[in-house]
């Protein structure tokens, strides 16, 4: 309608042919020039980042819980009544510090007892001595017989035998006397008193309470089969270097984000796996000196001193999934936008690690590429990290 309308026009003004034709091509140029110009996409802007292959070190995290390196019973070793418990409960105790003292008057009635024994068989042991002394030369002169001389000596070996158990009698009288007084056998944590004053103390209830130790701490954690499998596969593929002699630093996260400010290694693996679980224990050892981790808290243990040689590192939005897996947007040296398809591994705090399909120096596009096709022109700009752009 709008060519009839030009061409109508022109017969109105009544033009000649030539330069009716001349506008006719002029007006014919110009809608095509419009329509091709519409047809055109306006490139897209997308941030880009060049990726680089290097060594990074990763870390792997897992729940684990806190454990006493040293934990001890503290019980009774005699019976009798308990008098007065001699500690705050909750309290960090020291090795030697007095926890409990029982009733002592019983014990040091035996001990007396014993050393009145001792003493009597000391007095036997001197008489059976000069005895014997008054038999021998008798006997060399024959005024008393050899039976006399054997019954001195027999006399006095019994006497000296007799000394002997009296005096086991005393020790075992002061042990006993030194067992009222209950002290601790280590610096630790001290546990509630599970006997109170009064309480007639037997072997049925001798548990008095616990001290546990609060430096070092362990640190107990679990693998799964899997996870050990994967770990293994990896080292052997070149795809991840352990450090050496499974020397893993191991850090402990606590249950605010804050970092216990001791690291430790691992000092224990379960030679086998639990059967009801599927998994794998280990332990480490951490200094706690301040006593701020305790027995049983839930922590987290992050493993450090691996490597990933040679490895692509890229944000995790840059990676976009399809139909057919992840894939990334490259950016070409014409600046237009292709589809690459990607193998991922595993994640890096905000990044991944990309296993297959991408090598170093390539562009690839973080912000933007929701709305790109291939083919695509964009505009490229530098992608800055998080920590970049608020300056930190």
């Amino acid at each position: 309608m709008e060519k009839s309308h030009h061409i109508s026009l022109i017969r109105h003004l009544r033009l000649p042919v030539a330069a009716m034709v001349m506008i006719i091509l002029a007006l014919q140029f110009s809608a095509c020039s419009k329509e091709k110009q519409a047809a055109t996409p306006s490139s897209t802007t997308v941030t880009v980042l060049e990726t680089v292959q290097r060594d990074v070190p990763v870390e792997f995290e897992y729940v684990a819980l806190t454990q006493s390196s040293h934990q001890v019973n503290i019980q009774a070793r005699v019976s009798g009544f308990l008098d007065k418990r001699l500690y705050t409960e909750g309290s960090v105790v020291k090795q030697g510090q007095v926890l409990f003292q029982m009733d002592p008057k019983p014990f040091q009635v035996q001990l007396n007892q014993a050393k009145a024994a001792l003493a009597k068989q000391q007095a036997a042991l001197e008489t059976a001595r000069l005895n014997l002394a008054r038999t021998k030369p008798l006997a060399e002169q024959k005024a008393l017989s050899q039976k006399d001389l054997d019954d001195a000596t027999g006399q006095h070996a019994s006497t000296a035998a007799a000394v002997e158990q009296a005096k086991a009698q005393v020790e075992t009288a002061k042990l006993n006397l030194s067992y009222t007084t209950i002290t601790s056998p280590i610096n630790g944590i001290s546990g509630a008193a599970l006997q109170t004053e009064g309480t007639y103390i037997s072997p049925q209830n001798s548990l008095l309470t616990t001290v546990a130790v609060l430096s070092p701490i362990w640190i107990n954690f679990s693998l799964s089969e899997n996870e050990i499998q994967k770990f293994r596969t990896q080292v052997k593929k070149g795809l991840l270097h352990a450090p050496n002699a499974g020397r893993f630093i191991v850090e402990v996260i606590l249950v605010d984000g804050s970092i216990h400010p001791y690291t430790g290694h691992m000092t224990f693996a379960d030679p086998s796996y639990n059967p009801e679980t599927g998994t794998f224990s280990i332990r480490a050892s951490v200094e706690n000196p301040d006593g701020s981790l305790r027995p049983n808290q839930y922590v987290r243990a992050r493993l450090k001193g691996a490597l990933r040689p040679h490895a692509v590192l890229i944000p995790q939005r840059a990676v976009q999934r399809g139909s057919k897996g992840h894939f990334v947007w490259v950016v070409d040296k014409d600046s237009k936008a292709e589809m690459r398809p990607v193998t991922v591994g595993e994640w890096q705090g905000d990044d991944w690690f990309i296993s297959e399909g991408l090598k170093s120096g390539e562009r690839i596009v973080v912000d933007g590429g929701l709305t790109l096709r291939p083919g695509n022109a964009v505009t490229i700009k530098p992608y800055q990290p998080a920590k970049e752009q608020t300056g930190q």
